[in-house]
């Protein structure tokens, strides 16, 4: 096999420093910021029969919100429509915002979750009173785990009615909204604008998050203030933190080029940073290997010698060990949840480690404490490091050192990753040959996105991503992810190919968003693998010789039903015959189904024994 680098591994992710896709974000002027033009010196005064200019129309509190929204970088509104929202609706066209009319809330704040990632600036759901807001309240927590800085914009009652057991009457800022991370209710339009520019801010200083504002529907019919409206608290443009002290980065660099199995774990800050190819600058030159984070598979590209995996669920065998004997681990832009550090087992106690994060652990922490801890942007961090480096020098010997074991680790990791080989000759298809093909026809550029389960361990061990800015999957483990995921990528980088990944069980909690696909003109192509059951917690069920209770389900035609939504659609029994079916759906320019039967012997990428 070969394992290079293309070319194209380098490039920047989508709405980053490369060249702007169409689709891609761009920044909206804010309306009620402009200034009249002053008059040219000399010019004479107007002629006192001229007609004065018509004054500018009142703006409701709704239509002065939706510009603010516009002039932070909002391009999409996803929804189900409500009528305590109307005031929102009604000026999204004319801000430039496009309004995605969705099948469910929950699709909506997935959607919003996708394209705010890909875009790097909030994107907005909307829902209406206690009904609305309580279905976007799954993607509002996946926004929040994945620490995306997502707008979450719900109707609320009436002023005069609150209280009185009004209809769909609730404490939606605090309910639904303490999930997210700051939430608000306004009740008076003099405060909305300042309160929308609090939310902005909120959502993207720090570690970043969704935020939710509850807006009486009265109050967004109101008339907005007048006078200067600008933002009294403009959202910040970049990382909030200052640069790292220098002091603290050669202390870091100083345990690193010291290190003998040192290693360096990133997470999704280095993938906000847009700072990948940085990231590979500072590990070659310091010869140390680098693991992606769990769920961030395309923090660096996969062809890159130093590449040695991703921690996690159905990580390649080789990772754990390799963390759990590094002398020193740099953790990078990773907040060291359950699932990425193997169950809090890394790091090690005996490493000695260095956090550099917005929110870093400190000295009294959950053990063990770090040795170092830097509150930073990974970007700024990996651009200071640099600089450091540029003015001294690494031992070469050990540098040397560090890349021959890391050359072993590679071809260990190499040989662990691969997920085709086991014999396999049906009933259905081999997941691993499917991954393989997928890899082997999809451009560096096409963007993967997942749900939750274990069909998904096969692409997390045996895809190789190519580029930053590829992968979309949630932390949050929710069901139903992957397809509202593939919709918002297409929508937001409508050249590049989209493939959802999804277990039946997920699949069918959001397929009918394919009608969404359809209706806005996108075509991502969905792989559905089907073993007629919650496979995930099936296999948990039988580990722990419980009953099969709840988890059997029955059979869906889900290629009948893409075809039945408005796309198309293709089922798959044999190994042999997906790559026609891939080629026929990713030519289509309609939203695809590839419907793939599974033997639910397949548990998964680490139990391939059970298909023998």
């Amino acid at each position: 096999m070969t394992d290079t680098v293309a070319p194209d591994d380098a490039a920047s992710p989508p709405g980053t420093g490369s060249a702007p896709e169409a689709g891609e974000r761009r920044d909206a002027t804010e309306a009620d910021t402009a200034q009249p033009e002053a008059p040219t010196a000399g010019a004479p005064p107007p002629s006192a029969g001229a007609t004065p200019p018509e004054p500018a129309a009142p703006r409701t509190v709704g239509r002065a919100v939706v510009d603010r929204l516009a002039a932070a970088g909002a391009r999409f509104a996803f929804t189900v429509p409500g009528e305590s929202f109307l005031g929102l609706l009604d000026g999204m066209d004319e801000a430039g915002i496009r309004t995605i009319a969705t099948r469910h809330e929950g699709a909506a704040a997935f959607m919003a979750a996708a394209a705010s990632r890909l875009t790097g600036k909030p994107q907005l759901c909307l829902g209406t009173r206690a009904v609305g807001a309580a279905n976007l309240a799954v993607g509002i927590h996946t926004a929040r785990a994945d620490s995306v800085p997502v707008v979450a914009l719900v109707g609320q009652v009436r002023r005069a009615h609150r209280g009185r057991d009004a209809f769909q009457e609730a404490d939606l800022a605090g309910s639904i909204g303490r999930l997210a991370k700051w939430a608000a209710e306004i009740d008076d339009p003099n405060s909305a604008l300042s309160a929308v520019d609090e939310a902005l801010a909120r959502a993207t200083e720090g570690r970043p998050g969704p935020v939710l504002l509850s807006f009486p529907e009265d109050v967004l019919d109101a008339q907005a203030p007048t006078g200067r409206t600008g933002p009294q608290r403009p959202p910040p443009a970049g990382p909030q933190t200052g640069p790292p002290a220098p002091e603290d980065v050669r202390a870091a660099l100083h345990l690193l080029a010291a290190s003998e199995r040192g290693v360096i774990l990133a997470g999704g800050g280095v993938l906000a940073a847009n700072a990948g190819r940085r990231l590979l600058r500072l590990a070659d030159a310091l010869g140390i290997p680098v693991v992606a984070a769990w769920r961030r598979p395309d923090v660096v590209p996969n062809g890159h010698p130093l590449y040695l995996g991703m921690t996690g669920y159905a990580a390649a065998p080789t990772v754990l060990p390799r963390l759990l004997e590094a002398d020193v681990v740099l953790v990078l832009g990773c907040r060291l949840s359950e699932v990425a550090s193997f169950g809090y087992r890394i790091p090690a106690r005996a490493s000695r480690w260095i956090h550099v994060d917005l929110e870093p652990r400190r000295a009294g922490s959950t053990p063990p404490e770090p040795t170092l801890a830097m509150e930073s942007d990974a970007g700024r961090f990996i651009d200071a490091a640099l600089s450091t480096l540029r003015g001294g020098a690494i031992h070469a010997q050990a540098r040397q050192g560090r890349l021959e074991r890391a050359e072993a680790d590679r071809r260990a990791f190499l040989d662990a990753r691969i997920v085709d080989a086991t014999p396999w000759d049906g009933p259905g298809v081999h997941p691993g040959r499917v991954i393989t093909e997928l890899g082997r026809a999809l451009p560096p550029e096409a963007v993967i996105t997942t749900d939750a389960g274990n069909f998904g361990g096969w692409a997390a061990r045996g895809y190789r991503f190519r580029r930053s800015g590829t992968f979309l999957g949630p932390t949050s483990g929710a069901m139903g992810y992957g397809l509202p995921a593939a919709i918002a990528a297409s929508l937001v980088l409508p050249r590049r190919p989209v493939v959802a990944l999804a277990g039946d069980g997920g699949f069918a909690m959001t397929m009918v968003e394919l009608e969404t696909a359809v209706r806005e003109g996108v075509a991502p192509v969905s792989i559905v693998f089907d073993n007629r059951r919650y496979g995930t917690i099936a296999m948990h069920q039988q580990r722990e010789g419980r009953a099969l209770a709840a988890t059997e389900l029955g059979p869906i035609d889900f290629a009948a039903a893409a075809r039945a939504l408005g796309g198309v659609g293709f089922t798959v029994e044999r190994d042999d015959q997906f790559p026609d079916a891939l080629r026929e759906a990713l030519a289509s320019e309609r939203p695809a189904v590839i419907h793939l039967m599974v033997d639910r012997r397949w548990v998964s990428v680490d139990e391939p024994a059970a298909a023998g």
